[in-house]
């Protein structure tokens, strides 16, 4: 099993996973266009996709995801809330599965587990990939943790995890009060520090792979949000990855 990421961050976010013949792209951010060359960087055409997880319908994780859908013929996984939620004509599409936050399903050689999230969102949801022997945990966009987030992602292979910004950076920052109280909250996003605890309570003796993400422009930097979670793991910074906006990762496969 492999992954990589097209990109993340507020201004787009999507990643894809691989097993054998099965390719699915979670979350699609960005414009039809910009979806398809961020695929050709990783030699992927749309047609090598079997669908689309939607995490949410926030801009930054849909914008493009019932546009490229139409267009390529593909069927999209999303809960009932996020599809009521999505602001746009959803009367034209490919199938739409409609799924249960606690419920696992399989798409070809990948079996998902989805996990509801604290997040200001309709029905929000994020998700464990599995081939059967190795896990790959994503996190974005929740503003707090769980005991159900942490038995999610407890034991997992390879995480990509949610490093949104630096406390102080934001409450210091440029930010009206409002959306200071919004990111920060309890169903905003997840700062370097809470990153860093959410991870001390996994069990991570088997972690490959750790990527920080999701990372605010503004309030947070590569640097601070690899510092955070290498003190947890007690490895060097640079062994931990970073999803960056305009270039995301390449692939990552998990051994």
């Amino acid at each position: 099993m492999r992954f990589a990421c097209l990109g993340s961050g507020s201004r787009g976010n999507a990643l894809v996973v691989e097993k054998d013949r099965t390719r699915l792209m979670l979350d699609c951010g960005y414009p039809l266009r910009e979806t398809e060359r961020r695929l050709a960087r990783l030699d992927l055409a749309p047609g090598d996709l079997a669908g689309i997880l939607v995490t949410h319908e926030h801009s930054d994780h849909i914008a493009g995801a019932y546009q490229f859908a139409r267009k390529h013929g593909l069927p999209l996984w999303l809960t009932h809330g996020t599809f009521k939620g999505f602001p746009g004509d959803a009367s034209d599409l490919p199938p739409i599965n409609l799924i249960d936050s606690h419920s696992p399903f399989a798409v070809g050689e990948l079996q998902l587990l989805p996990f509801p999230v604290p997040h200001d969102a309709r029905e929000p949801a994020h998700f464990v990939f599995s081939d059967g022997a190795r896990r790959l945990g994503v996190l974005t966009d929740t503003g707090s943790s769980t005991s159900h987030i942490e038995a999610m992602l407890s034991g997992c292979d390879a995480l990509v995890l949610e490093c949104n910004h630096d406390l102080d950076m934001l409450m210091n920052g440029e930010y009206p009060q409002a959306l200071k109280t919004r990111v920060s909250g309890r169903y905003g996003h997840l700062d370097n520090r809470s990153s860093a605890g959410l991870l001390a309570a996994l069990d991570s003796s088997r972690l490959q792979h750790l990527i920080a993400a999701h990372l605010s422009q503004h309030n947070n930097t590569p640097e601070l949000a690899c510092r955070a979670l290498a003190q947890v793991m007690g490895c060097a910074p640079g062994w931990i990855g970073v999803a960056d906006q305009d270039e995301g990762f390449g692939w990552r496969e998990i051994v």
